[in-house]
């Protein structure tokens, strides 16, 4: 007992006692009993009352790179936590501010599939002659695999568009599932994307005016002036761009109308006896089924690209009304079927075999079976739907500017808008003035760039499932009303290898054209994403020429890089939080320091009766973890809300699209678009 009691006495006076070590590994317990409750807590509570000057930079022993000057920049000062309750007036703002993003819903049915229909429908042009060059008799059937490939991306677009209805796709999609650098590889697919269909549009009407009438002026200058034209166009604004393209594509409609039933009538008179001749000689060249299912696979590879525009609907998905994104892609799959499949039939049944590799086929075709003036009807239509495939291009393209700008990838002059028709007239020249450097170093060769266009344009394509699938893996919990099989997104991928190999094996030329525009693109991209380490590796270099900081006119240039990475890394960044988990906390600190240039950090928690125990000490952690951000903690009395989310922003002056956040659970209960913020973690 005496012993006992002892023992007892000794494990009360020394509750601190650590446990030690035999030599042989085991341990040896010095005190049985736990420390008291205050000693247990002391290293929290010391933490939670710590208190540090706003002005003192952190302090940090590491060794610095720079030898010879300062690097007092790379250290924030210390966060802050507070607590703030949202004015009348910022939630005032709030409600507007969702009314006006619901405002943008602008496009209807007819409207939003005109905008894409008209490149889609256009492509008609200038995918028939080239399928039948290749593919002859066998062109119906490419035609018909190639238009039917869509049936497996329709789906898939419609889950991405159902769980992200957001502009700039897919693009936006990338970013929320993936990483920024990813992300900026299929903005620099899609605008060269975008680039591609506007040269060949511009060129390809141009072509088939020269083809029908003598132009006085050489063709290059005339796809100059049609640049000119429908730059003008895109700068009235979206709405009254739509009206265009939707009076374009009734114009179109109607002349493949009237040329539909000139063709019935004339087979009726014809009879089959040019589709029979036809096919002997097809047949006859094909020499073995082998070769004809060598052919078939040709068209096939070239006759997708009948289907660019497509791709384009995505990017404008966040101005069509709510409900039609599923109908605009069912009529754009629909139209290029019927339309293709159609005008192959008739040209292999009343024209000579040789005919359908002629560039303006479909004139020829008109001719046959209503005279001249269905000829000329068909070359103007053919000029105009061409030329709205330009108006297309520059929209969708706007699009992706404009989200690089909000992205802080591009500069905030990418965003600016005229006053009077809200057209981003800085995105839109920029775009066709890269579209025309493209046109130019090619030499103004149609052939380059339509070959060119498309392996980018199935590169494209191959973004979507590619999107969808990272969607599955890294956003499982992500609400969405469409769903796909998984077996569908990874066929999609394999179609779009397999094809992209064809295009390739047919010309293998093309793959030089593609990755010289794709490396320029990727590396201006990466440079406009990464200006801050590009310039602190341009200090280091100034740091190690000794000489240049003792001679007079370049002792400055040190302190002048200072106050441009201090200017260019000032933009905070939000991340919503729910929890007070550090290591949830950690990641999404992790993700912000390896894509935004940042070194302000707010963590934001909207609460209502209760706020996480562990926050406010986690928060003042991270903020000592990460010397180089400062790392403040904003509790909000309010719910988590779009309206309450767009009110905090207006008051701390900070975008959305610069505000993160996790990924909502299935019964979240607003849509993810209405946040406008970035989703980047599970």
């Amino acid at each position: 007992m005496a012993e006992s009691e002892s023992h007892r006495s000794t494990a009360v006076e020394h509750p601190c006692h650590e446990n030690t070590f035999e030599p042989t590994g085991g341990i040896v317990a010095t005190n049985t009993f736990p420390p008291t409750f205050d000693k247990s807590n002391f290293a929290i509570i010391l933490r939670r009352q710590r208190v540090r000057s706003g002005g003192e930079p952190k302090f940090t022993t590491s060794p610095s790179r720079f030898l010879n000057l300062t690097n007092d920049f790379e250290f924030a000062g210390w966060g802050t936590i507070s607590k703030i309750a949202l004015t009348p007036d910022e939630i005032s703002h709030g409600n507007d501010a969702l009314t006006s993003q619901r405002s943008q819903q602008v496009l209807g049915l007819f409207e939003a599939s005109a905008l894409a229909a008209n490149d889609v429908l256009g492509g008609v042009f200038y995918t028939l002659p080239s399928v039948f060059a290749v593919s002859g008799v066998y062109s119906p059937v490419s035609l018909l695999v190639a238009t039917s490939s869509l049936f497996l991306w329709r789906p898939v677009m419609e889950e991405l568009g159902s769980a992200l209805p957001i502009s700039g796709a897919p693009y936006s999609y990338l970013l929320n599932v993936s990483t920024k650098f990813i992300a900026l590889i299929g903005a620099a697919l899609l605008l060269l994307d975008f680039a591609a269909t506007a040269v060949t549009s511009a060129a390809t009407a141009i072509a088939y005016l020269t083809g029908e009438i003598a132009i006085p002026f050489p063709a290059y200058v005339g796809v100059f002036l049609v640049f000119v034209i429908f730059t003008a166009i895109s700068l009235t604004g979206l709405k009254e761009s739509a009206r265009v393209a939707s009076s374009v594509l009734s114009f179109h409609l109607l002349t493949m109308i009237i040329l539909f039933i000139a063709s019935v009538i004339a087979l009726i008179s014809f009879g089959p006896s040019q589709l029979k001749e036809n096919w002997a000689t097809g047949y006859e060249r094909s020499g073995s089924s082998a070769s004809a299912l060598r052919q078939v696979f040709n068209g096939v590879c070239i006759g997708m690209l009948g289907l660019t525009g497509f791709e384009c609907a995505p990017a404008y998905a966040a101005k069509m009304k709510p409900g039609s994104y599923p109908s605009v892609l069912r009529n754009l799959h629909w139209s290029p079927l019927v339309l293709d499949m159609t005008m192959a039939l008739f040209v292999l049944s009343l024209l000579p075999l040789s005919d359908g590799a002629r560039g303006n086929v479909l004139s020829i075709l008109a001719e046959k079976v209503a005279g001249r003036w269905l000829r000329i009807w068909i070359a103007i239509d053919a000029v105009i739907v061409l030329c709205a495939g330009i108006l297309t291009a520059i929209l969708s393209a706007c699009e992706l500017l404009c989200e690089l700008s909000r992205d802080r990838i591009l500069l905030r002059t990418f965003g600016t808008r005229l006053p009077l028709t809200g057209a981003p007239y800085i995105s839109a020249l920029s775009f066709v003035g890269f579209s025309i450097a493209i046109y130019i170093s090619t030499g103004a060769d149609l052939t380059i760039i339509s070959e060119m266009f498309s392996v980018v344009w199935l590169a494209v394509m191959a973004l979507y499932p590619v999107s969808l699938t990272l969607l599955r893996f890294s956003r499982p919990r992500l609400p969405r009303p469409a769903r796909c099989s998984l077996a569908v997104a990874i066929g999609a991928i394999m179609v779009t290898a397999i094809v992209i190999a064809g295009n390739i094996a047919i010309n293998p030329e093309i793959a030089w054209w593609f990755s010289l525009y794709f490396l320029i693109l990727i590396i201006f991209f990466s440079v406009m994403n990464n200006k801050v380490t590009i310039l602190r590796w341009i200090y280091w270099v100034y740091d190690q020429l000794t000489p240049l900081h003792k001679q007079k006119f370049t002792r400055g240039w040190g302190n002048g890089l200072i106050g441009l990475v201090k200017r260019l890394k000032r933009q905070g960044v939000c991340l919503l939080v729910k929890t007070d988990e550090i290591n949830h906390l950690f990641n999404m600190i992790i993700y912000v320091r390896q894509n935004e240039e940042t070194s302000h950090i707010r963590l934001i928690h909207f609460y209502g009766a209760t706020i996480p125990s562990e926050l406010e000490a986690n928060a003042k952690i991270l903020d000592e973890a990460f010397p180089e951000i400062t790392i403040d903690l904003i509790l909000v009395d309010g719910d988590f809300t779009p309206q309450n989310v767009a009110a905090l922003a207006y008051r701390l002056r900070t975008p959305t699209s610069s505000m993160f956040m996790s990924c909502p659970g299935p019964k979240f209960n607003y849509p993810v678009v209405e946040f406008g913020t970035r989703i980047i973690s599970m």
